[in-house]
């Protein structure tokens, strides 16, 4: 059996990056919580610990838990995208990244300009880094209620299929259904949907529209 890769979630103390990180820690994964501060990182993680009964979650500053992961998943707001991947460039070299970040203002929700996130950190961040866009679309909330799968699809898209692959495997472990659908510039689409979920969200007053993807 292949030993599990180690996963930083970075900006992990957010809204998204919790429920991630209960779901593969459960999964048997060794999780990093990272933050730009690490007591930040140290005390999600130990709040998580807590509430799973076990102790493979850490937490360290950002940098540091990129260097000590084998595969790292970006979780931060949309206006800290870029400052933070520029401050990563030499902790993510020879790893995979997952850029999760939908650029959509939930106030005015429409979908952003081209290139496609995933695009931007693969521009900052240079081919020595694996880019990977998944996790767009998949409800915060939803990702902490352990006991039920998550309805959301995942799209994944990347250049490096193999990189895909991988963290197809990390969505189905965490419960999700996935998809590789294209490379890094399909991902514009991608975030485009967050628009369209949140607009039928705050229309039909709920908060568990997702993508279902059907005929495969």
């Amino acid at each position: 059996m292949t030993e599990k890769p180690t996963v930083a979630i970075l900006g992990g103390t957010g809204k998204e990056g919790p429920g991630l990180a209960m779901r593969w820690a459960n999964a048997g994964y060794t999780i990093i919580i990272g933050s730009r501060q690490a007591e930040k990182a140290e005390a999600t993680a130990t709040e998580l610990n807590e509430l799973l009964g076990i102790d493979t979650i850490t937490g360290l500053a950002n940098d540091d838990a990129a260097r000590a992961a084998d595969i790292s998943v970006l979780t931060v707001v949309a206006t800290a995208h870029q400052p933070a991947l520029k401050g990563l460039v030499d902790a993510l070299q020879g790893k995979i990244l997952v850029d999760a970040t939908a650029r959509v203002d939930f106030r005015d929700p429409k979908p952003p300009t081209a290139p496609s996130a995933g695009e931007i950190a693969q521009e900052i961040l240079g081919e020595g880094v694996k880019v990977v866009a998944a996790f767009q679309n998949v409800p915060a909330h939803a990702l902490r209620k352990l006991d039920e799968p998550v309805s959301s699809e995942v799209l994944v898209c990347a250049d490096d299929v193999e990189a895909a692959e991988q963290v197809m495997k990390l969505a189905e472990d965490g419960g999700m259904k996935s998809y590789y659908a294209g490379t890094l510039p399909n991902a514009l689409t991608v975030e485009g949907l967050t628009a369209i979920l949140i607009s039928l969200n705050k229309y039909y007053k709920k908060k568990t529209a997702s993508i279902g993807i059907t005929g495969l």
